[in-house]
């Protein structure tokens, strides 16, 4: 006997014995689980189900719990951002092994829950922020940061917003610092990649 079943959004056919791999069930390794949502079972008679088999069901043994292969994700923005990113993924899975296929509605386990989407912590704050910040411009008015090559007027306006005005602030920065304005900025490495201390170190010392 065989039977089509449904979890995760995926469908699998087993028979009693079978091991398979399916998306993350909220059960301890040992545990005995369900699964209701049954689109057919085959065997000296087929039976499909509309969408599912009244009363039949598909108890499994939990293995384990496991993860799949890491699946890499490159993602690249051309022209008005230039920039890339790698990102690994592994899925979280449940490994079954299926003990008894029930076409009548025989009493058993209830069915196992999906488990929850797991809520990632807010990623802390990376670097330490810069002590030269201010809460507006010196007498005399913001220098133009637009100078600064890889600084437009949207960024101009995010650095005058996190407290950034003249060409002596970003050229004090010291590593830690530049790492916490890339996190406010939202752009990871500009600061270095464009060279903004080099720049604001020689827009200062002409200003002066």
């Amino acid at each position: 006997m065989f039977a089509v079943l449904k979890t995760g959004g995926k469908q699998y056919k087993v028979q009693s014995g079978d091991v398979l791999r399916v998306e993350k069930l909220e059960a301890a390794a040992g545990e005995t689980v369900q699964f209701n949502e049954i689109l057919m079972i085959g065997g000296d008679d087929l039976t499909v189900g509309s969408p599912f088999v009244d009363g039949a069901a598909v108890n499994a043994e939990v293995i384990d719990q496991i993860k799949g292969d890491k699946v890499i994700n490159f993602v690249k923005r051309r022209r008005k951002h230039s920039s890339q990113r790698t990102r690994g993924h592994r899925q979280q899975l449940t490994l079954l092994r299926v003990t008894d296929i029930l076409a009548n509605g025989a009493k058993a386990p209830a069915k196992a829950k999906k488990a929850a989407p797991k809520v990632e912590a807010a990623a802390e704050t990376t670097g330490t922020k810069p002590a030269n910040l201010l809460t507006e411009a010196r007498e005399g008015g913001a220098d133009d940061l637009k100078k600064i090559s890889g600084v437009g007027p949207k960024l101009e306006g995010l650095l005058n917003e996190n407290g950034v005005y003249h060409y002596d602030q970003i050229a004090a920065w010291n590593a830690e610092e530049i790492a916490f304005m890339d996190e406010q900025l939202s752009f990871k490495g500009r600061i270095e990649r464009d060279g903004w201390t080099d720049q604001a170190s020689k827009l200062a010392a002409e200003k002066e």
